[in-house]
Parts: structure tokens; sequence; C-alpha cells
């Protein structure tokens, strides 16, 4: 994998995303077997066709790469419109997006992803929706964003643009991924909110600057959304909506699934209803989302300032809950030892911890020892 400030490394992985039939999974495979994306594009057609899923016709696209190709116009695009390209080996690469079966080896990036972005819910639906749905779901992204959680979408007209302009409203950050490359927005009319997303987090994609909008990239945006975040909420969607396949991705990335009940004779809720049915969470508020919601796989630390937060339900604590939890560990500790530790009145302590027992924050063991889950 190249060094991002290699412009020749960089050049080079533009140029092999650029090939047209290179996906994630070719493109990973290809790097297995040559060990770098260089010795790909140099690779003679008889090596190219050893490696599984490269047949002759693709063989000859990735052997002409630098010759049909022009990568240095695709790097003066992004540096033209302000687009930051971020290679899979890259620190400032989304960790949760590394854990997904194929991540992009290169994504396009306006705006900025923060360490706090790892403390995501995606939040999509139709596109033809409901005032119902729109008041939902932009009340639901401003919930999410107060508390400290990102806010990612898909900027599609309908559920996405509510959640994305939810988020922003209450001061928070959402992030838009786009199934068309950076250089267009798509649907048109979301040209100035795309700004604000930028401004409030990042517009990202995984192609090229230039490519239109296509029906069948729309899916595979999809997985992207779910990649993202810790799980996904369907405010509204059809039987057959293509927020179910966001659904459907979350579940395969061993995301959580939560889903927004409507009326019952409502079109546009009969996907959420379906849902539910097979075991999506029922979400009302956000509580629904941050109870659901288990131990994250590694501590975040969203600012520097910031404590660091070990399950996304310790956003929404209050300053004595955060200020008690905050002197738990895994080594149980006794009511005694905690109300010294935090100078807390006894009854403050008593009250805190069950909160917390509550939201599931802590265990409680034999002679009222408490530790962190």
């Amino acid at each position: 994998m190249p060094d991002p400030g290699d412009d020749r490394a960089l050049l080079d992985l533009i140029c092999l995303t650029m090939t047209p039939g290179v996906g994630p999974l070719t493109s990973r495979a290809l790097i297995e077997h040559f060990g770098d994306v260089g010795s790909i594009l140099s690779a003679s057609l008889a090596e190219l066709k050893r490696v599984p899923g490269v047949g002759p016709k693709l063989a000859e696209k990735i052997a002409s790469g630098r010759k049909d190709l022009d990568p240095q116009v695709e790097l003066e695009r992004c540096r033209q419109r302000g687009v930051r390209l971020i290679p899979f080996d890259s620190p400032d690469y989304p960790e949760s997006l590394k854990s997904i079966p194929d991540p992009p080896l290169l994504l396009y990036v306006r705006g900025e992803l923060t360490p706090a972005d790892q403390l995501a819910i995606a939040l999509v639906g139709a596109r033809k929706s409901t005032p119902y749905g729109m008041r939902v779901a932009e009340r639901l992204a401003g919930s999410l964003a107060r508390v400290g959680l990102t806010v990612v979408s898909g900027l599609a007209r309908g559920i996405d643009a509510a959640a994305h302009r939810g988020a922003i409203r209450a001061g928070g950050r959402t992030i838009a991924v786009l199934g068309n490359g950076l250089g267009s927005i798509y649907p048109p009319e979301h040209g100035p909110l795309a700004d604000e997303v930028a401004a409030h987090g990042a517009v990202i994609s995984e192609h090229a600057m230039e490519q239109q909008p296509l029906a069948g990239l729309f899916p595979q945006r999809n997985r992207l959304i779910a990649g993202l975040s810790l799980g996904v909420v369907v405010v509204e969607a059809a039987p057959r909506s293509g927020s179910l396949s966001t659904a459907s991705h979350a579940m395969e990335q061993n995301r959580e699934v939560f889903a927004v009940p409507g009326p019952i004779d409502s079109l546009a809720s009969r996907g959420c209803h379906a849902l539910i049915r097979d075991g999506a969470r029922l979400v009302e508020t956000v509580d629904d989302i941050l109870e659901e919601l288990g131990p994250l796989a590694r501590a975040v630390q969203a600012t520097p300032e910031s404590p660091a937060v070990r399950h996304p339900a310790e956003l929404s604590l209050s300053e004595h809950e955060r200020a008690l939890l905050g002197h738990l560990d895994d080594l149980p500790r006794g009511i005694d030892e905690l109300i010294v530790r935090t100078g807390l009145a006894p009854s403050q302590v008593m009250a805190t911890l069950a909160v917390l027992e509550m939201r599931r924050l802590i265990r409680r063991a034999a002679g009222n020892q408490f530790s962190r889950v």
C-alpha cells in the first residue's frame, strides 16, 4: 500500500481504482498477489491472469491503465475542489470501515473525518417520505447529535436530507456517503446541503470525481453507510426500499439495526414494520438506541480534552454519573470506597450506581461490589 505523501504511489492507486471492473475485492486480491499497486500496474497479462477473478479482458484494462488513464488529472480535480484522498493504510482512514468485508482502497473526502466519528449512527429512509417521517428523522438526528453521536446518511431526498439537517441544526456532526463522484452532487438540488455537511463533518465517496450516479452504485454505497456506523436506524421504508439494503449490510457487518414504527396503514412504514418483526429494535427516542448498543471494541476519545468513551450510552450521562463511572474500572470496588473517591453523598452514590447499572454500564458483584462492563 502507498504512503499517502508519495504522489507516485498515490497516482498509481488512483489509476488502479479508476480501472473499470476493478472493485474493492479484486483490488485487494491483486495487492495480496503482487504486494503493491506499482507492481500490479507493471505486471504482464500472464501474471495478472493468475489472480483469481481477473480474466483476459480485465487483465488488459489493468495492464494498459497507465497508458489509458490520467490519474494526474484526477488528482488535480481533487485539489481544485478541496477533496482529500485517503488510502486504506492511512491513519486517517476510518477504523470502522476497515472491519467490513470489502472496504474501498481509496476514499474521496470533502470536509473532515475526526475520532469522534467512530461514535456514529446511520439514519436512512425513503426518498418519497411522509411529513411524519421527515419530522421524526430530523428530531431523532438532532437528539443523536446532541448526545455526541455523528449522524451518517446518503444525502438523498426525503429522510436522508432530514437526517443531515437535523444533525446540523443541533450543532452536531454528520457524514454524507455518495453513490457517485464528488465532482457532482446528486440530487443536484442538494448542492447547498452538501456544502453544509462538509462544513459540519464530511461528504465522502469511493468513486472517481466525475463518476455519474448509476442505479447499481447505490446498493454498493449503502455498505459504506452501514460500515461507518455502530448501528442503522430506518425511519421509513416501503417493502422494496433501498434503505432495507442498508439494514441488510448492517446485519452482515454485525451492526445493530433499528426501525421507527409508523401508521399501520402507511405503505411508507411497511418495511420498518417488517424489520421490527424480524428482530430490529423499535425506536421511539434516542435512549432506545443508546440502550441497545453494546460496549465499543476500543475506547474512543473524541477530543484530547474529553474522557475516553467505552460505551455509547456514556454520552447521555449527567456530570455526576460520568464522574462516578470514571472511578470504576475492571477491578470491583465497594460503595464506601466510591463515596470517598467521588466525594458524593452516600444517597447520590447509591442512586447513581442504580442508573449506571440500569444502563448496563456497570455490573454488580457479591457484597455490593461494582465494576465497569
